[in-house]
């Protein structure tokens, strides 16, 4: 391995460890200061699990990196109920809306802060394909009318397209039967028509629908796409929602089985997805984090213990009772959920293994 890949991959690993602690103490923070907010006495905030690097106590909470960098984790005193000992600063002889909002806070800040990437971005510069064309496919609309590699799409049905968003868009839109396309080839204006045609195929959850397609791939060249600050603030509202909306709609998908949970990207993946997107710019890298932050915050709302959403509902059915479960139940509810996280996070990191090659390879030295 050359000495120029060796310093790569050292950079991508630091800027790995760099996204994901900042995305861990930017959750844990959020329950750490509702926490002290509520007067719930905090022990001990840490980023990682396992055995403590390195710890150091401020105002009688312990601070530490702990060896496995995979999350973290705020203890208080009195967390679970066989450790509550009644005393007013245990998270236990809270009432169940202030454990609530312990418990929320953390996703709710992740939110915030893929909100935050998301407006940063769309005023720096959110990145898209050009309008130049890429491919062309045999025997689609495209071809027939006479369009090339290399050709740019400047208007169509004299609106003007800048970015391939754009330019899916009017092809999709149903208003138009016929596209009339304006082009620049080797610098030179020209103009094309076409008409699109329905192909059956398969959206990004797995389901089969018709789709208004010409044949054509972009360029891999890419565009800064800049708004303004007011702009930018609607347009990362509207990107939370749609990440939102699109991961609950996988999760369905995939529980029902329409869609393959090899989709789901674990902590190998992410390496791979934000060492891609460092080495293209500071703006993909900020826009990587906001989708990575919004997606853990997502996750943590999932009614699994021991995820934010499981303690979420499991205080709501407190609420409503006027009484939390019995301990035993308590108990069991929490096993399971962290059997099925364990299981859950046992099939990521095979699906990690797979999608990079490492589970064939492994293959390969058994059967000849």
């Amino acid at each position: 391995m050359s000495l120029a890949i060796l310093m790569t991959n050292l950079y991508s690993i630091v800027v790995f460890l760099i996204v994901l602690s900042i995305l861990i103490i930017v959750h844990e923070w959020g329950h750490f200061m509702t926490a002290i907010k509520l007067g719930v006495r905090v022990e001990s905030f840490s980023i990682g699990f396992g055995p403590k690097l390195f710890k150091k106590v401020i105002g009688g909470v312990e601070y530490c990196v702990s060896l496995f960098p995979l999350g973290g984790y705020v203890k208080m005193a009195g967390e679970s109920r066989e450790d509550c000992k009644g005393a007013p600063d245990e998270f236990h002889s809270k009432p169940p809306e202030c454990r609530a909002l312990i418990a929320i806070n953390g996703p709710i800040v992740n939110f915030l802060l893929a909100y935050l990437c998301f407006v940063v971005v769309f005023l720096i510069g959110y990145p898209d394909f050009s309008t130049k064309v890429g491919q062309v496919m045999k025997d689609f609309p495209a071809q027939q009318a006479g369009l090339l590699v290399g050709d740019r799409i400047v208007k169509i049905n004299k609106q003007p397209v800048t970015n391939w968003t754009e330019v899916k868009k009017s092809i999709t839109n149903p208003a138009f039967d016929k596209l009339d396309l304006e082009i620049t080839r080797n610098g030179k204006p020209l103009d094309l028509t076409l008409v699109p045609r329905f192909e059956e195929q398969k959206n990004v959850f797995g389901q089969k629908q018709k789709t208004r397609l010409i044949g054509i791939v972009p360029a891999d060249e890419l565009v800064s796409l800049k708004y303004g600050l007011g702009q930018s603030l609607v347009l990362g509202f509207t990107k939370i929602v749609e990440i939102t909306e699109m991961t609950y709609k996988s999760i369905y998908f995939m529980i029902t089985g329409s869609m393959s949970a090899k989709n789901v990207a674990g902590p190998v993946m992410i390496f791979k997805i934000i060492k891609e997107a460092a080495a293209m710019g500071f703006n993909h890298l900020v826009f990587i984090v906001g989708v990575i932050s919004a997606s853990l915050a997502i996750f943590n709302l999932l009614p699994i213990i021991p995820l934010d959403g499981g303690h979420l509902l499991l205080m709501a059915i407190e609420k409503v009772r006027g009484k939390p479960l019995p301990e035993k139940m308590d108990e069991i509810v929490g096993n399971a959920g962290f059997v099925l996280i364990i299981c859950f996070a046992l099939f990521v990191f095979y699906n990690d293994f797979e999608n990079i090659g490492l589970i064939a390879k492994i293959k390969s030295l058994f059967i000849r």
